[in-house]
């Protein structure tokens, strides 16, 4: 590290450099934080979690209770002992909380004032986060497993919804009404995703053994379905030709350029794709534990080289040299069954002595006591 230090100093080497090295250092360092604590507020387990991208200061949780709770990330106090305080919740009194367990939040990719929940209750809920009121409501015939919004979009506004009917629905924010409907899976709609690299471009996963690209602006259907076996018939069976998975594909993530995309499946497989041609990469990550029936939330490691990925397994999180497959260890802090993580790049933990940390946030479900707690 000091020889980067030199050579940056005396104008030797790119930045970048120094930052990635660090980053990746940091990131091969990680242990549970002693010293950071996150209000506990939910009396259930906790699906999802995410990160707002504007300050990267609040952190949004959905839980298995219904409620909606949102987090001041940042320690202001000067100590190094600090808890992660709930500044809002939408709870149980509030008349517009979601009647069952919360399966997706985002924050709005532009702006913190507004953030979409989806739920079991068969609606996906669109807030101003000033009031805590949904400024529009989704209803759908089945349960909703999953919602994404573009990072990236400039020239459109959709929310991708998967449910439980096998037809992926696409929510117009700027219309309030559902415009389009991608038809070509056979089950349940587990897991949807936008490229962070092209604003049009959309992965699905199904519980039909199916990871299907789509280019919202084409009506003839999908650009491609992943095939495992990259088009080799002699390795499939008849009826598996063009699965992504020999089980139930409930994880999609892009990694942070888009040129990659990564599944998981009740197979205990993860699998790496080449996004644009959509084949198999063939990195074996070995058997990665997955009993979840609904959609798993696992991330990807940013600004670090190599990368990593941060997958939920049993209690702990098992992390992955991206390229690989290595398992390069496993994170260690909760009771009982992980169900979602959140990788957060830019934030460190400030210290009296001005030391300083990479964060990765946990959260765990179906925890018997503690229950519904988030660990950094």
């Amino acid at each position: 590290m000091l020889g980067f230090l030199t050579a940056r100093q005396a104008g030797l080497d790119d930045p970048l450099r120094l930052r990635r090295a660090e980053s990746t250092r940091r990131v091969l360092g990680l242990k549970l934080n002693p010293d950071r604590d996150v209000d506990r507020v939910h009396g259930n387990g906790i699906n999802t979690i995410d990160i707002e991208a504007i300050e990267g200061r609040y952190m949004l949780s959905g839980g298995a209770d219904g409620v909606i709770v949102i987090y001041d990330l940042e320690n202001c106090s000067g100590k190094p002992q600090y808890t992660c305080k709930a500044v809002c919740t939408v709870g149980r009194s509030s008349r517009y909380v979601h009647k069952f367990s919360v399966e997706t939040v985002q924050w709005y990719p532009y702006d913190t004032g507004m953030f979409v929940s989806s739920s079991f209750d068969k609606t996906m809920k669109v807030w101003d986060t000033e009031t805590l009121k949904p400024a529009e409501v989704f209803e759908f015939e089945g349960n909703v497993y999953s919602h994404h919004l573009s990072p990236i979009a400039r020239k459109h506004s959709l929310v991708a919804v998967g449910t439980k009917n096998p037809k992926i629905q696409l929510c117009d924010l700027k219309s309030g009404s559902r415009i389009h409907v991608l038809q070509g899976h056979r089950a349940e709609v587990l897991s949807v995703r936008w490229s962070p690299r092209y604003e049009h471009i959309l992965a699905t996963a199904s519980a039909d053994s199916k990871v299907k690209v789509w280019d919202v602006r084409r009506a003839s259907g999908s650009l491609f379905t992943l095939d495992q076996h990259n088009g080799d018939k002699s390795k499939a069976a008849s009826e598996a030709v063009n699965t992504a998975h020999n089980g139930r594909v409930n994880g999609l993530c892009f990694t942070g350029d888009g040129l990659y995309l990564l599944t998981t499946g009740t197979d205990d497989r993860m699998r790496l794709w080449n996004s644009a041609t959509g084949e198999n990469t063939l990195v074996n990550y070995g058997k990665v534990c997955n009993e979840s029936r609904k959609r798993l939330q696992f991330t990807v490691s940013r600004g670090c080289s190599p990368e990593f990925v941060f997958v939920p397994c049993g209690s702990s999180v098992a992390v992955y040299a991206l390229h690989t497959g290595e398992l390069v260890t496993m994170l260690r802090g909760h009771y009982n069954n992980v169900d979602c993580c959140e990788f957060h790049p830019d934030y460190q933990v400030r210290y009296a002595e001005g030391n300083s940390k990479f964060a990765i946030t946990m959260a765990v479900s179906n925890e018997p006591l503690p229950c519904g707690q988030i660990t950094w």
